[in-house]
């Protein structure tokens, strides 16, 4: 067989069950393998769809999404969600055509040397030049895509490859789960002597705590055994459900004005359960470098002068939680339980909030409370990147991990749609809803083409401002000339029924109540613009400042204050 069938049947051995991507001359080898295959091609408008396509395909189910690309622009194309795959550590694997070899050493026509330019932002990456190494490279790259930490790997083909004859005994290699190591003895008894000892310990939950469900579920019973409570990033949501009076308010707002809501402000052991430091960094909530710090993840801590680790247990996140728990002997004292009922009661009312829900603008506290009673607790809510994620990440209540999708890590704008595409492939059978900015939107609104064409009953609500309102938000915080962020916007209602899909405007209060109960009983792609109160990024900038801490002179940040 040729070395593009064979690389296909090493795709079905990994268990690949779709591939994204735009077709190009340089991969019509490997088209002709997909079309022969159980693996599914989904056609995308661009190449950059097409990797945040896989790119939260990977983050939803543990196995690397792949997308597929030609030569040149194909492969250029595709870096923003590889980037996005590394940085919030995202499995997925890519694959790309290239000229023959006997033309990338001088220039040639659409020539880039992609695997250098793909060196900085993937785990792995390689041109291919013997066809009988294909399953050796297709199984290195799927194990490390998919071993901790997850994220990018790109495998080149070479137009001469892909047609090379393979011989008969080069045949896909088997995949095995990986075991992953197991906690040491004595690091967790530090830990948990440690733990013991704390006046106010405090888990955070990153990234890696909700990646596996057991590893979250494992966490909840070690919180609620313990009753330490937990504060998590944006990309820890789930990790606790927010119903649960030991679920405070999350971490990573700009500015580093909530660590009060978190309970950081007073915690005196910090317990780390899969935080990675580039969703928020460790200088905003450990200034002073006074906490105590046990790091519990799959992998060592990162080097930071403000993230000084005590005691670090790296193993498996659900095994550590399971034997610590059965060794941790902390009793919190009648003045912590009243801390933390303090902080529990704040963040409740917080994200309860007093919108009334009758004007247009919409407040974006109504929006995130109407998306929220529309969708179940394993229905799953993608975020775009824009002021709206900021407003989701704080105030959207969630109850499961792996129901809240947001790029953070590397922030790339356009990533809503295409995730919620692959997000509604990976679950048919939950309803899928993309918040996205009409900044965002319009970066891949092109992807709402397949979204109907795949006949993917997908819908996005556009909180429509008429500018790049974070960067406005942030200008404004910093008492800037406000400049450079406004624009103009098409027809909603038009626009989307151009692609087939069914276009709505909010105009009137409950408009946005009705029509999310529309378009989610629909079989339809629907979009539903909502205009958004603006306004509400400042005042909220304003209210996190002014607001007195739940705990009172207890808090950290309160004493200091006293003290000068």
């Amino acid at each position: 067989m040729h070395a593009a069938e064979l690389l296909i049947r090493c795709l079905e051995t990994e268990g690949v069950r779709f591939v994204f991507g735009v077709p190009g001359e340089e991969i019509l080898e490997i088209m002709d393998g997909l079309r022969n295959s159980s693996i599914r091609f989904i056609v995308t408008r661009h190449e950059q769809g097409a990797a945040f396509m896989a790119d939260a395909y990977g983050r939803l189910t543990g196995n690397a999404g792949v997308c597929l690309a030609t030569l040149g622009p194909g492969a250029t194309n595709l870096t923003t969600g590889i980037a996005d795959a590394t940085l919030d550590f995202a499995p997925l694997v890519a694959i790309t055509g290239q000229t023959s070899l006997d033309r990338v050493h001088k220039e040639s026509h659409q020539f880039v040397d992609v695997v250098r330019i793909l060196e900085k932002i993937t785990k792995w990456n390689i041109r291919a030049t013997r066809p009988e190494v294909i399953p050796e490279v297709v199984r290195k790259a799927f194990m490390l895509a998919q071993q901790e930490k997850p994220g990018a790997c790109h495998i080149e083909l070479t137009t001469d490859v892909q047609r090379a004859e393979t011989q008969a005994d080069v045949t896909p290699l088997m995949t095995r789960p990986a075991r992953r190591s197991s906690p040491d003895g004595l690091a967790l008894e530090r830990a948990a002597k440690l733990i013991g000892e704390a006046r106010s310990p405090l888990i955070l939950a990153g990234s890696s705590a909700v990646r596996r469900p057991e590893a979250a579920m494992e966490l909840r019973r070690f919180a609620k055994n313990s009753g330490i409570p937990v504060t998590h990033t944006f990309m820890g949501k789930g990790a606790m459900p927010d119903h649960d009076p030991l679920s405070l308010m999350p971490l990573g707002m700009p500015g580093g004005n909530d660590i009060c809501g978190s309970g950081m402000c007073h915690a005196d052991v910090v317990i780390a359960v899969g935080y990675e430091q580039v969703e928020y960094p460790p200088e905003r909530w450990n200034h002073d470098c006074s906490k105590h710090i046990v790091h519990i993840d799959y992998m060592p801590s990162e080097v930071d002068r403000f993230y000084r680790t005590d005691v670090e247990v790296v193993a498996d996140i659900r095994e550590t939680l399971e034997q610590l728990g059965g060794l941790v002997r902390y009793t919190a004292s009648e003045d912590e339980k009243e801390c933390v009922r303090a902080l529990s009661a704040a963040a409740s009312a917080e994200r309860r909030g007093d919108v009334d829900g009758t004007s247009v603008p919409v407040k974006p506290q109504e929006i995130i409370r109407e998306i929220r009673q529309a969708l179940g607790e394993e229905d799953i809510l993608v975020s775009d990147v824009g002021a709206h994620k900021m407003w989701i990440a704080r105030y959207y209540p969630t109850y499961l991990p792996g129901t809240v999708l947001l790029s953070n890590g590397y922030s790339a704008m356009g990533f809503g749609l295409p995730a919620a595409i692959a997000a509604k492939l990976a679950f048919p059978e939950r309803k899928v809803v993309a918040a996205v900015g009409d900044g965002g939107f319009l970066m891949t609104l092109m992807e709402m083409e397949t979204a109907v064409r795949l006949g993917l009953p997908v819908t996005v609500v556009v909180w429509v401002d008429r500018s790049y309102g974070l960067i406005k938000w942030k200008q404004e915080a910093e008492h800037r000339t406000v400049f450079g962020v406004d624009f103009g916007n098409p027809d909603w209602v038009k626009l989307a029924e151009s692609f087939g899909a069914k276009g709505y405007l909010v105009e009137r209060p409950g408009d946005l109540h009705r029509m999310l109960e529309a378009a989610l009983g629909s079989t339809q792609s629907s979009v539903i613009a909502v205009p958004v109160d603006a306004e509400e990024n400042m005042r909220l900038t304003r209210r996190m400042a002014e607001a007195p801490c739940p705990v009172g002179d207890r808090c950290q940040k309160h004493r200091a204050t006293a003290r000068t």
